[in-house]
């Protein structure tokens, strides 16, 4: 027995040790691909994200993973940064929802919970379960001048009242068509008169029947009336604040279309199993309409928007197609046959989003965005006469979007006089915030320069203006105050870097999640004045990570064709490697900044580039023409045109890398990721004299088959535009290529589908190119997860530009990689 106790102690011994003194990791430097391709958590560090403070302002919560989990887990401390614990699944449960809705004072708030409604007493931190119900619960709202609470439960509007505890129906949506009650034909008529006349009982229970039904007619008009849907769907039901009209969203859906199916090999049961995503764009999309019941006289409307200025303005490329093309668009990438006349303008569909109404409940308006997203409306909404009264038209040629628009209501509401209506716009040519008054029309913009608002909020008592924007550089992101009507901007944050802050409760703190170029995001908290001295609470970066000198990159700008400067990060080499090569990277989205001073999304990227750099790689990484950060104009550069500015910036980039900083015309590479791999296909395709290799990774290569919501905004449709379709897709220029090109690409990629690159690989095949290679990564989905798939894919990367950047000679090879085309 001693024997054995012994021997398990000598086998404890050294595990106890172990974890005692942790094994040192060996030094970064030099780095490798396998090194940072890492699972970042156990190297990098679990960084904290999604803060929040508690109701009272007592507590902080967060997501972090300091544990090197497998994944975050939620986290509280105090202000201070003390008292940092975990928070167990028990009391996860018991929390008030972080997102919710407040009264006008704060006093309350109302929040869904795992289907059921909740309300909270702010001060008191006292939660009343409102709803308790096997059937889920949405969309709670405080109603009728905030006496009662609205919420939507099986496609219908309820009410509860606090002070009775009294739950109302007030809608009756039912789905299908109303009942058939058909009219008897003469025959059953005479046969009905025949028996009544004849048999005293059956007059009795017919006398009876009718009293029956009376009653019950009286009765239901105490219910809300049926109001049958067909095959349409209701959502965005809202009670007027006078309880007098109830609106709503009815969605109609578009004839089933085909979707594509994503094949996974690579499954527990051992069997391929097929992933439903989506369909592609131009095929059809939901309808919405506007409805109106009013409870009072017991009857619907369906809002109309003949008087909206503009509804029936089309857009301004049809013009470029007096005839309608009906044959798909042959190989050469010219336009197809036209073979029918184009019908007359019609007015365009729209989506409504509304109404919002104002503190005192006497007004209304509605956002109203065009299908095709060439429009915004925002209008005045007088639901007893349904009129409606133009405040604010943003028109665009290309597409509505930006900071504070998006795709649907934006940032919009009242201020508290209950007759200005305030929103942001990009009209002129950058984010800004603009109010409107309902009474005079008279619209005054709040603040103004080359600058974007980015996010916007009223402080509690709706005095002030709290906003982040990036008006010192459009690579840094600072917190704001501004008078409610406009006035000086005051700048809270001064660091050099991003700042992503959430306000106290009591609005005399700010919790700030911050990063520089070379610090990842941390939390700290600031007093709410100017220059106050930020207090950091986390520290989530590992010895290993902060052991090496990581670089920060030079922020440049780039001389484009066009006179526009194009902001860039630029890595450059103490020591350039003899042969002088330079790597140009494309970020992806399109819609995206990276040439910021904050921690990149892209830190997978930014740590290969310090890789590079090490090698003597001179590494240069764009904000082209599409991304965000610079307004209006940037971001509709690619607009019918994806590959043309986009890629031309890239093009200026690769002369600036020569003319001013030594690099070797014939040793420039490019790489990205989805829309960074389709840039990457361009150039290989379509500028094969300046880029000598490319790796594209999980590219567009056809953009008719991806998404509507992305693709339709900046191509139209296909069967539309059928032009802008044949110069922005790769796969109609691959005759092109010359250089050495690496495509990687995920299998169950349920974005940019696996499909996409199989048809250019096909295509390829048919032109007879030999100088490309295929990687697939069979349990990849569009972002990579796999530590193993993310270093495979990377070293494939390095060994194509060590190969044909450094190794070669520039006349070896032609450019090529010696008719690789193997898959992974």
């Amino acid at each position: 027995m001693r024997s054995t106790t012994v021997l398990q102690l000598l086998w404890l011994l050294p595990a106890a040790a172990a974890a005692q003194t942790p094994a040192a990791a060996p030094p970064l430097a030099p780095l490798t691909v396998e090194k940072i391709m890492r699972d970042p958590a156990q190297w990098l560090g679990g960084l904290p994200s999604n803060a929040y403070w508690s109701e009272d302002g007592k507590r902080i919560y967060f997501s972090w993973n300091p544990d090197k989990a497998r994944r975050d887990s939620l986290y509280t401390m105090t202000p201070d940064g003390k008292n940092v614990r975990k928070v167990s699944l028990t009391e996860q449960r018991s929390l008030p929802a972080q997102r919710g809705v407040y009264d006008v004072a704060r006093r309350r708030k109302l929040y869904e919970k795992e289907g059921d409604i909740f309300l909270l007493d702010v001060k008191t931190g006292k939660v009343r379960r409102l709803t308790n119900t096997a059937e889920r619960e949405t969309d709670p709202a405080f109603a009728l001048l905030e006496q009662q609470v609205q919420y939507t439960r099986g496609g219908n509007l309820f009410t509860w009242d606090p002070q009775t505890g009294e739950t109302t129906q007030r809608t009756d949506f039912r789905r299908g068509p109303r009942p058939a009650n058909p009219k008897p034909d003469k025959a059953e008529q005479y046969l009905r008169a025949q028996q009544l006349a004849l048999f005293q009982v059956v007059r009795q229970r017919e006398q009876d029947r009718q009293a029956r039904e009376r009653q019950q007619k009286a009765l239901a008009r105490l219910r809300p009336k049926a109001i049958y849907l067909g095959n349409q769907t209701v959502e965005n039901l809202r009670l007027s604040p006078d309880g007098r009209y109830v609106t709503y969203t009815l969605a109609q859906a578009p004839s089933p279309d085909k979707v594509a199916l994503v094949p996974n090999f690579v499954t527990a049961s051992g069997f391929t199993e097929d992933i439903s995503t989506r369909n592609k764009v131009g095929a059809g999309q939901t309808s919405y309409e506007l409805g109106i019941y009013d409870l009072g006289r017991d009857t619907t409307f369906v809002l109309g928007y003949k008087e909206m200025k503009g509804l029936d303005e089309q857009p301004a490329y049809r013009k470029e197609y007096p005839l309608k093309a009906k044959a798909p668009l042959p190989a050469s990438g010219k336009p197809a046959d036209a073979t029918a006349k184009e019908k007359p303008a019609e007015q365009r569909r729209v989506v409504p989003y509304g109404p919002y109404w104002s503190d005192n409940g006497q007004r209304a308006f509605l956002v109203v965005r065009s299908v095709d997203n060439k429009d915004r409306w925002i209008v005045s909404l007088d639901p007893a006469t349904q009129k409606i009264s133009l405040l604010d038209r943003q028109r665009d040629e290309a597409w509505i979007n930006g900071p504070g628009i998006g795709y649907e209501a934006g940032n919009v509401g009242w201020l508290p006089d209950n007759r200005r209506v305030w929103f942001q716009s990009e009209e002129t040519g950058y984010s800004h915030l603009y109010t409107v008054d309902v009474t005079t029309g008279q619209k005054k913009a709040l603040t103004s320069g080359n600058f974007e608002v980015q996010q916007a909020q009223l402080s509690k008592d709706r005095k002030t203006w709290y906003l982040t924007a990036n008006k010192t550089h459009p690579g840094e992101q600072h917190f704001y105050r501004l008078p409610v009507d406009g006035g000086t901007l005051t700048q809270l944050t001064s660091l050099t870097g991003g700042h992503e802050v959430v306000l106290s409760p009591d609005e005399k703190t700010l919790l700030v999640r911050y990063s520089a170029a070379t610090k990842p995001w941390e939390l700290y908290v600031m007093d709410n004045r100017p220059g106050a001295r930020l207090r950091q609470l986390t520290r989530s970066t590992t010895p290993e990570f902060n052991g090496y000198a990581w670089r920060e990159p030079e922020i440049v700008t780039i001389p484009a064709r066009d006179g526009a400067q194009v902001y860039a990060r630029l890595f450059r080499p103490a020591q350039p490697d003899p042969h002088r090569p330079a790597v140009v990277f494309v970020h992806g989205a399109g819609y995206l900044q990276n040439a910021h001073k904050w921690w990149s999304q892209y830190f997978r990227e930014y740590m290969f580039h310090n890789l590079l750099v090490e090698r003597g790689y001179t590494v240069l990484d764009i904000d082209y023409r599409g991304s965000s950060g610079y307004g209006r104009d940037w971001r509709t550069g690619i607009y019918r045109y994806m590959g043309d500015k986009d890629l031309t910036d890239h093009v200026d980039g690769a002369k600036l890398l020569v003319d001013k900083y030594n690099v070797d015309p014939q040793r420039i590479g490019i790489y990205g990721g989805s829309y960074g791999g389709f840039i990457t296909l361009m150039a290989m395709f379509t500028q094969p004299d300046v880029f000598r290799a490319g790796a594209a990774l999980r590219s567009v290569t056809d953009w008719a088959h991806y998404n509507h919501p992305y693709t339709g905004n900046i191509l139209n449709e296909p069967y539309t535009d059928s032009l802008a379709y044949a110069r922005s897709s790769p796969i109609y220029h691959a005759e092109g290529l010359k250089g050495a090109l690496l495509m990687c690409h995920g299998m169950v990629d349920t974005n940019v589908h696996f499909q996409d690159i199989v048809r250019l690989s096909q295509r390829l095949i048919e032109l007879g190119k030999d100088n490309w290679e295929l990687a697939v990564y069979p349990v990849e989905d569009h972002a990579f997860v796999e530590p193993a798939s993310w270093t495979d894919e990377y070293k494939r990367i390095l060994k194509l530009f060590e190969t044909h950047l450094r190794d070669q000679s520039p006349a070896a090879g032609g450019g090529g990689n010696n008719g690789s085309r193997g898959t992974r």
